[in-house]
């Protein structure tokens, strides 16, 4: 009797494992059901037309506006220096002197063919010398003092340029035997900086145009330039042609060798921006687009756009969107072109 009896209950416990009730049931459609009609909530943003800056950051380094190697015309010995490394020194003040005994001669020979010549041209006036005798000592007389003013400018050597001394390769007594320089003065108001700008820019860049400078050396400083020049050929491997901006750099801050920024300002257009985060990026290609909604359906749908510049945590849209129309900002994640949407 106790057998039947747990026989029957095992039997009874098997059949109500595999049992549902119906009502556990319908609640598990209903859930799926809801999945299924979830609309997707979006924040959306209409967009307009704005000033949007056309500019360009360019990096290069900081030039000298001029770099002059001093050295004489010939092989001499050096009797004096004047100025050492990292000083200062004006257009036409003394660097070094070399040795003197040969301008010394050259003068004395100078003075000698002067006098001569002066002796000869009350002569001239008096008849007692020929006008050929007279040009033939007159032109002695210029070459001694050309000779003269060579010696001169290659013996006390001058700065054609104000600047500061940047390399000084000899010392006082040495013997300059025609190799390097014997110093080098750069000039650094104003400084110069070449920038290589795309050619998609060529058509905007013009002379007089602004520029805005910052170095990392100097943090937080911005310096103003100008485009003074353009290079008239573009480099065929790079597609960039140089246009060098001058800055005047009156308190000597920018020095030569100083890695620089240069923002080239084209103006500004007016033109549809959208925020970043409206910018749909299609994986494995270099596509843009965004979710511009149907307010009437309340559809979103998926349109290719080109971009312009960026600034401001804005992108510049060049064409696919017109003025007035709505673009989703936040929620693209779930949509797909089509689909209906809950504006926020």
């Amino acid at each position: 009797m106790n057998k039947k009896i747990t026989l029957a209950i095992m039997v009874l416990a098997a059949a109500c494992v595999g049992c549902k009730p119906k009502d556990a049931k319908t609640g598990e459609a209903a859930a799926a059901g809801m999945m299924e009609e979830q609309t997707p909530i979006v924040f959306v943003r209409t967009v307009e037309k704005e000033e949007i800056p056309q500019d360009a950051v360019y990096a290069s380094s900081v030039q000298a506006n001029a770099v002059n190697n001093i050295v004489p015309q010939s092989g001499n010995r050096i009797q004096k220096i004047n100025v050492e490394i990292g000083d200062f020194v004006s257009q036409g003040q003394i660097l070094a002197e070399m040795d003197k005994v040969q301008l010394e001669q050259a003068e004395l020979k100078l003075r000698n063919d002067e006098a001569e010549l002066e002796r000869v041209r009350q002569l001239l006036q008096e008849g007692g010398i020929s006008q050929s005798d007279f040009d033939q000592l007159q032109l002695a007389f210029n070459v001694s003092k050309s000779s003269f003013q060579n010696l001169q400018d290659n013996t006390i050597l001058r700065s054609p340029i104000s600047g500061v001394i940047s390399a000084r390769n000899y010392d006082r007594g040495d013997m300059y035997a025609m190799g390097q320089p014997i110093f080098t003065v750069q000039q650094i108001t104003p400084v110069k900086i070449l920038v290589g700008v795309s050619e998609s820019d060529y058509t905007r860049v013009k002379r007089g145009d602004k520029a805005t400078i910052t170095v990392d050396a100097l943090p937080g400083k911005e310096f103003a330039g100008t485009v003074i020049r353009l290079y008239p050929t573009m480099d065929a491997a790079t597609h960039t042609f140089m246009a060098e901006v001058q800055v005047r750099n009156e308190k000597r801050e920018l020095r030569p060798g100083m890695y620089a920024r240069v923002t080239l300002n084209f103006g500004a257009t007016n033109n549809i921006a959208v925020p970043d985060a409206a910018i749909v990026k299609q994986q494995g290609s270099g596509q843009r687009s965004v979710y511009v909604l149907d307010s009437e359906t309340s559809t979103v749908s998926l349109r290719n756009i080109e971009l312009g510049r960026h600034f401001d945590g804005k992108y510049e849209i060049v064409a696919g969107l017109e003025e007035g129309e709505v673009v989703v900002v936040k929620g693209q994640t779930a949509l797909k072109s089509g689909i209906k949407v809950e504006v926020r």
